[in-house]
């Protein structure tokens, strides 16, 4: 096996929030030929120095071609991409014969014994069950936790925070952390990952790979938008909610297509103490050479993106 990085990279969704801090990355890494498959009525923007492809996505042999002589498949989805559309292009890329792919489950560890109590856990295991059923690829999943920036910038339903208002509602006593990423740490994650020996990356085949930047509570949010905004506790209106409570209600909205009451249920449950992985240990910050980061920093720049008036389900 090669003792040099993985040459040829391709990435699924490089236009996008997350898809792009992964290309934006491994640009600057320098150290692969990277590809962006997109469709072809596609208006984002692919980094200069990455080659574009545009694909049918609807379309097998498209997909085949465009990945024929990849090593490495990072996919990142929309959340509005149809249902099917993951273990469409994971059956390609094993066909194709791409030995490695990042499947679209950035979040927080899940097992199958676990994957029943949570919102998005059953999803996690498909998706993962999508590289394996290629009977070829081997998955590399990355761990990274909620993205801090589009979390607190998102709205209540999310984190709990209505910045323009200063309003947040706190779950239980706002003091359970879950470990969080900023994008830029999942990029430098997946550039450092890919910067490895290949002989080395063979060692996270079918394995998680856990970053994170940030392991804190809402307290601790609140805490920090205060040294931003210069605000206090008394500039804020606060109010709780408890978790088990609020989780019923996020989870009966979404039976109604409310895509609001599945972020509900979906967050709220992370912050339940009852979470088994969600103040999981990014273990592999180290491995990976990842850099301490600066709360304030990134509360800042979610601030400046709700400021903007930013609203990516309009993107």
């Amino acid at each position: 096996m090669s003792t040099k990085p993985l040459q040829k990279v391709a990435i699924i969704g490089a236009t996008g929030r997350i898809g792009g801090a992964f290309a934006k990355a491994l640009l600057q890494a320098g150290k692969h030929d990277i590809t962006a498959l997109t469709r072809p009525d596609s208006k984002g923007k692919v980094p200069e120095g990455i080659k574009t492809v545009k694909v049918n996505y609807d379309d097998e042999a498209s997909l085949i071609s465009a990945l024929e002589g990849q090593q490495f498949l990072i996919i990142s989805l929309s959340i509005s991409a149809a249902s099917d559309l993951h273990t469409r292009i994971a059956t390609a890329a094993g066909k194709a014969g791409v030995p490695y792919i990042m499947p679209n489950v950035y979040g927080y560890p899940e097992s199958p014994e676990q994957a029943g109590k949570s919102v998005y856990g059953r999803l996690v295991i498909d998706r993962i069950a999508d590289v394996h059923n290629t009977h070829f690829s081997s998955p590399v999943v990355l761990a990274c936790g909620f993205w801090y920036e589009w979390s607190l910038a998102l709205g209540e339903p999310w984190f709990g925070f209505t910045i323009q208002d200063r309003k947040v509602t706190l779950f239980d006593d706002g003091t359970r952390p879950i470990t969080v990423s900023t994008w830029d740490q999942c990029g430098r994650a997946v550039a450092a990952l890919l910067g490895l020996p290949e002989s080395s990356l063979a060692g996270y085949k079918d394995k998680t790979v856990r970053i994170g930047s940030f392991t804190v509570s809402q307290r601790d949010m609140l805490d920090s938008l205060h040294r931003v905004l210069g605000t206090t506790d008394e500039d804020w209106e606060i109010t709780h909610e408890g978790s088990v409570k609020r989780v019923e209600e996020g989870l009966a909205a979404m039976q109604q297509g409310d895509r609001r009451g599945f972020a509900k249920a979906l967050y709220c449950q992370v912050f339940d103490p009852s979470n088994e992985t969600s103040a999981y240990v990014p273990v592999d910050n180290e491995v990976l050479g990842l850099p301490k980061e600066d709360l304030d920093e990134a509360t800042k720049r979610a601030v400046e993106l709700v400021e903007s008036g930013w609203n990516p389900f309009a993107e």
